[in-house]
C-alpha cells in the first residue's frame, strides 16, 4: 500500500476523490538548521500555487542553544489547503524532522499513521544522547504508530553539492534546501520562484546560491525518482476558490507596520515610532523602518521609557506617535502611558503579548496583559484598547486606532500575541479607495475670549490639538492635574473630580462611535456562545463550525472592541443560556464580562505557550452542552 500523507479521519476529503482538502505540515530541527527560513519559502510557494493557509512559527528562547538539544529545537508548521484556513492545524500530517531532538520534541503532535520524514545522517550516538534517548527510536519500534522515511539527507545534500568545493560545515548548511526540494515535489509545487530567491538572496555570493539551488533540486529530484518509489505519492490541492484581487502573504507584524502607516495617512499626519528591541514586537520596527517614503520616522531608544516619550513629545509636536513592545516594555512604559492619558495626545502602543510573568516565555504566546492594557497603570487612567484576530486583521484594527486616537485626543492600546506577530496568511490588498479618512483638525485660532484652552472641550469632551509654535496659541500642558480649560496647574479637589470625570467619559464616549456586537456564526440566542478575543478566533470559529454541522446549539462572538465594549454586548449576552471564554490566560476577559454585565462566564484557560487546538475548544463545546 501507498503511505498517505494524510488520515482521512481527520482531514476533511473532497466528495468522491480521497484527495484531501488540506495538509499540515511541521518542519522541524535544530534552531541552526534554517527551518524558519525553510517554512517561509515553503508558504510563499504555497500561496504562489493558490492555496489558502496558515502558519506557526514556534522557536526557542536562546538565542542559539546548544546544537542538538532538546530546549534549541526550531519548528515551522503551516496549514495549506483548496478550503478556506483559519488555523495552523491542530496536528501534522507530516513531520520532517532533522535530528533526535527535533524528533522527541514534536512527534507526538503527530497524527496517528501520518508521515515522518528524518534525516538518518543526524542520528548519532551523541546526538541521541542530547535528546535523551537511550537507543535509536528508528529502529526500537517507538515509532511504529507512524509511518517513517528515513535516510541519510545530509549525506545526500553533501553529494548534491560537491561540485562547489564548499566545506563540510557551508555544505550542511544547505539541507535546509534539500529538504524543501522534497517537499516541494510532495506537494507538486514550483521551483522556479524559489531558485529566483536564492539568486537575489546570495546575489554576492553565487557559488552558495548555486549550491543552495543545487540541493534544492537534488531534493526534488529525490523525490522525482524510484527511491522512494511507491512509499510517497505526490499529492496535488486545488487552490482555494478567492474573489479577484491582489493578494500576498503577510505577518501580523507586517500587516500592522502597514495599517499603521495607512492610518496616518487617513489622518493627514507623519508618523513616528519610538521603539526598543524586544521578542516579538521587534518586527514592527523593522518594518516601519522601509517605509520612510511615507512620512515615517524610527528611533531605536535606549530604553523603552526614552521610546515612548519620545512618541508622546512627536504628538506633542502634530505627528501620530507611535511605540511597542511587549508585557516587560509595557511595564516600563507605565508611566510614560499615564502622562499620555494625562495630557490626552494621542498615541498609539502596540503590545504584542508573550509569556509572562517577568521575562517568562520570550518566544511563545499568550495573551495574559489584558488585565494590564484595560487597568494596568497608576491612578483611574481609562484608555481604549483594541485586539487584532488574525494577521491580516492587524491591518484594519491599526486604522480603528489610529482613528480612535486622531479623533478622541486618547492614547490607544493595540493588543496582538507571538502567535498573531509571526504567523502569515493570505491577504487581499485592499482598495485604499475603500476607507473613509479622517482628517486631523489642529486648532489654529484662540478658542476663549482672553486666549487658547487647551483643555476647552467639545460635545465629545475632547480637548483640541494645538502644535506648539502656532502664533498666538502658546500653552502648556503635563503631568500635573489641570484646571478646567486652561489647562494651568491645579490640585483644587473640584479640578481633580472634575477632570477625573471628562477623561473617563471621554473614553466612555468611544463606544457611540464603534460598531454594535456581531454573532461571526451561528443565532443571536441560544444554548451556548462562545466570547473570545484576539487570537483565539480561528480555532473558536472552526470549533464552532464543527460543532454546528453536528447540530449543536452553539454561536461565536469575536470581539475587537475590549475597552470601551460594544455597547449592545451585554443585552447580546443575556440572550444566551451559557457563556464560555476561551483565553491563553487565567480567565482575565471572562473577568472583565462578568463585572461589566453580571453574566455568568465561564473560562477556558490555556497557558501553555501554545495556541489554542480547534479539538481542544470542539471538546469544551460539548462538555457544556452535555
Amino acid at each position: 500500500m501507498a503511505t498517505q500523507l494524510v488520515s482521512d479521519d481527520t482531514v476533511a476529503q473532497r466528495k468522491g476523490s480521497g484527495t484531501p482538502e488540506a495538509v499540515v505540515v511541521r518542519f522541524a530541527g535544530d534552531s541552526g538548521d534554517g527551518m524558519q527560513l525553510t517554512g517561509g519559502q515553503f508558504t510563499l510557494s504555497t500561496a504562489l500555487s493558490g492555496n489558502d493557509l496558515a502558519t506557526f512559527p514556534d522557536f526557542p528562547a536562546e538565542i542559539r542553544a546548544p546544537q542538538g538539544t532538546l530546549f534549541g529545537v526550531s519548528a515551522f508548521q503551516i496549514n495549506f489547503g483548496s478550503t478556506a484556513i483559519d488555523t495552523a492545524g491542530d496536528a501534522p500530517d507530516v513531520l520532517v524532522a532533522m535530528n533526535p531532538a527535533a524528533l522527541k520534541t514534536n512527534v507526538d503532535a503527530l497524527k496517528p499513521g501520518g508521515l515522518i520524514i528524518v534525516d538518518t545522517g543526524e542520528f548519532t550516538k551523541r546526538n541521541l544522547e542530547k535528546a535523551k534517548y537511550t537507543v535509536s527510536p528508528i529502529d526500537d519500534g517507538s515509532l511504529a504508530k507512524w509511518q517513517v522515511l528515513a535516510f541519510d539527507i545530509s549525506a545526500l545534500t553533501m553529494e548534491s553539492v560537491k561540485p562547489f568545493g564548499l566545506g563540510n560545515k557551508e555544505a550542511l548548511r544547505c539541507k535546509n534546501m534539500w529538504t524543501l526540494g522534497l517537499a516541494l515535489w510532495m506537494f507538486d509545487r514550483d521551483r522556479a520562484p524559489l531558485i529566483d530567491w536564492q539568486k537575489a538572496k546570495f546575489a554576492k555570493n553565487p557559488v552558495m546560491a548555486d549550491a543552495n539551488i543545487a540541493a534544492l533540486n537534488a531534493g526534488h529530484a529525490y523525490g522525482e525518482t524510484a527511491e522512494i518509489g511507491g512509499q510517497v505519492k505526490k499529492l496535488h490541492l486545488d487552490p482555494v476558490p478567492s474573489p479577484p484581487g491582489l493578494y500576498r502573504t503577510v505577518t501580523g507584524a507586517e500587516a500592522i507596520s502597514l495599517g499603521l502607516v495607512a492610518g496616518a495617512q487617513l489622518a493627514g499626519l507623519d508618523m513616528f515610532f519610538g521603539g526598543y528591541p524586544i521578542t516579538p514586537a521587534s518586527a514592527i520596527l523593522h518594518n516601519l523602518v522601509r517605509m520612510k517614503e511615507f512620512g515615517v520616522t524610527t528611533f531605536q531608544a535606549e530604553d523603552e521609557i526614552a521610546a515612548i516619550c519620545a512618541a508622546i513629545g512627536a504628538s506633542y509636536a502634530g505627528q501620530l506617535g507611535v511605540t511597542s513592545s511587549s508585557g516587560p516594555g509595557i511595564a516600563l512604559k507605565g508611566e510614560a502611558m499615564g502622562l499620555a492619558v494625562m495630557t490626552e495626545l494621542p498615541l498609539i502602543i502596540v503590545n504584542s503579548q508573550r509569556g509572562g510573568p517577568s521575562t517568562g516565555l520570550p518566544t511563545k504566546t499568550e495573551q495574559s496583559d489584558l488585565y494590564q492594557a484595560v487597568y494596568g497603570r497608576n491612578g483611574d487612567t481609562p484608555m481604549p484598547v483594541v485586539a487584532s484576530r488574525s494577521p491580516s486583521d492587524c491591518f484594519e484594527t491599526a486604522i480603528e486606532a489610529c482613528r480612535i486616537a486622531t479623533q478622541f485626543m486618547t492614547p490607544v492600546m493595540i493588543l496582538t500575541d507571538g502567535y498573531i506577530a509571526n504567523a502569515a496568511e493570505p491577504w487581499k490588498v485592499p482598495d485604499p479607495k475603500e476607507y473613509e479618512p479622517f482628517p486631523v483638525k489642529f486648532l489654529e485660532e484662540p478658542n476663549g475670549p482672553d486666549g487658547v484652552l487647551p483643555y476647552k472641550r467639545d460635545a465629545r469632551g475632547v480637548r483640541p490639538w494645538i502644535k506648539p509654535g502656532t502664533p498666538g496659541l502658546m500653552h502648556r500642558i503635563g503631568g500635573i492635574e489641570k484646571a478646567i480649560d486652561t489647562g494651568d496647574l491645579d490640585y483644587s479637589p473640584t479640578a481633580h473630580q472634575t477632570q477625573t470625570d471628562a477623561r473617563k467619559d471621554k473614553v466612555d464616549g468611544v463606544a457611540d462611535s464603534i460598531p454594535l456586537q456581531e454573532v461571526c456564526l451561528g443565532d443571536t440566542s441560544g444554548k451556548l456562545t462562545i466570547v473570545g478575543w484576539g487570537s483565539t478566533y480561528g480555532p473558536i470559529h472552526q470549533a464552532v463550525g464543527r460543532a454546528r454541522a453536528k447540530g449543536l446549539d452553539v454561536s461565536h462572538i469575536h470581539v475587537r472592541h475590549i475597552w470601551p465594549l460594544p455597547k449592545n454586548l451585554g443585552d447580546l449576552l443575556r440572550s444566551y443560556e451559557k457563556i464560555l471564554v476561551p483565553e491563553m490566560n487565567t480567565g482575565q476577559f471572562k473577568t472583565v464580562l462578568r463585572d461589566q454585565y453580571l453574566v455568568d462566564a465561564q473560562p477556558l484557560n490555556k497557558v501553555s505557550g501554545q495556541p489554542f487546538t480547534i479539538a481542544e475548544i470542539e471538546a469544551a463545546i460539548e462538555g457544556a452542552l452535555a
